[in-house]
């Protein structure tokens, strides 16, 4: 460790990505990316962008990016925020929204970059336990209404794939009335019921509701993991609160290329639900087959599913896979050691991974 580092940065307990390795023939099914590549018109609009003009700062309000967010969900382009991928959007919600005297409420069991901001950022936070079937009950939350600095959590809920009914946030919202409520949507084009329908009023911006918001990404069903885009969408107040954050950190978080395919993306919704659809079909199969391997899987909503098998360790199953090539996740965590989170890859991935598992398990 260095004498040169601060007080918190000693004290840091950084998030760890899923590993990145450089095998080949690597089966690699542990960060949730597509299997399927993007859209071939983000590739033309990234092409045509291209080009000398690249030595020009980019727009930094992303204002064509923002319109095109905005048409898609039936929004004004006031009530969308874009940044260099849902992470860096989750960065500023937690700085700019989330950052009060109460605790924020997140689940026990969820998406590990949560506690790390609040570390970040000296937040404090509270951790509500998913049930024994890993759901997140909304009711656990209403007792804390009146004590929370805000709430925050992945429909569906990321490791674990479960989702939560849009009815269900509406209760927390409509009870919740004095912080923010975060929900982030990273997973929801495999079979989740948006909340962005909640932030539409067709008789003014007035109804809005002005303590929700819904956060995006193109890294997830639009195959974009390496382009890196997120955005968020709620009430104009809460969007001026995150743009004051993002140009006291950085005013072009989001170059030309990435607006250019960004957009490109967003425009070709058709791709995108082919896609999603391939994986949901895979994803049937692969839970089929596992059931007949006697694992015991999470009911799953997105691109992967989570499941342990009662006569052997997570740790174990996993390093097996490993040596033949195959990388799931495993997360050496209470209540969760024993489990496995594996992304839902294409076929012939797919297939690897069931023969696999056949050789460890009969």
């Amino acid at each position: 460790m260095s004498r040169f580092w601060s007080p918190l940065v000693h004290n840091l307990t950084p998030y760890v990505p899923g590993e990145q390795p450089k095998i080949e023939r690597l089966v690699k099914l542990n960060t949730n990316e597509s299997p399927y590549g993007p859209s071939p018109k983000v590739l033309a609009a990234i092409a045509s962008e291209n080009t000398e003009q690249l030595r020009l700062y980019p727009d930094p309000d992303a204002s064509a990016l923002k319109q095109a967010i905005a048409q898609l969900h039936g929004l004004d382009p006031k009530q969308v925020f874009v940044g260099n991928g849902s992470d860096e959007v989750l960065a500023h919600i937690f700085l700019g929204l989330l950052k009060h005297d109460q605790p924020v409420l997140f689940p026990d069991i969820t998406y590990s970059f949560y506690p790390v901001y609040c570390q970040l950022y000296g937040i404090e936070s509270k951790t509500i336990p998913l049930n024994a079937n890993f759901e997140i009950h909304i009711d656990d939350y209403l007792k804390l209404a009146k004590k929370n600095g805000g709430i925050i959590f992945p429909n569906p809920n990321a490791p674990t794939g479960r989702a939560l009914l849009r009815a269900e946030i509406e209760r927390l919202i409509q009870q919740n009335t004095d912080s923010v409520l975060v929900i982030d949507e990273a997973y929801v084009d495999y079979g989740t019921e948006s909340c962005v329908s909640l932030l539409r009023d067709e008789a003014g911006m007035a109804a809005c509701p002005n303590n929700l918001l819904v956060v995006h990404t193109l890294s997830k069903s639009r195959a974009l993991a390496g382009l890196r885009v997120g955005f968020a969408l709620g009430h104009p107040d809460l969007i001026a609160g995150l743009e004051r954050v993002k140009n006291s950190f950085n005013s072009y978080p989001l170059g030309k290329l990435a607006q250019a395919g960004a957009i490109a993306a967003i425009e070709d919704q058709a791709h995108l639900e082919a896609m999603a659809n391939k994986v949901k079909a895979t994803r049937a199969g692969l839970m089929d087959k596992l059931n007949e391997l006697g694992f015991e899987t999470v009911p799953s909503s997105a691109n992967f599913i989570f499941t342990r098998h009662p006569k052997y360790a997570g740790e174990k199953i996993y390093q097996a896979l490993r040596e033949r090539g195959i990388i799931v996740r495993h997360f050496n965590k209470n209540r969760i050691q024993d489990h496995l989170r594996i992304t839902i890859g294409n076929d012939e991935q797919i297939k690897a991974l069931i023969l696999a598992l056949q050789e460890l398990i009969t």
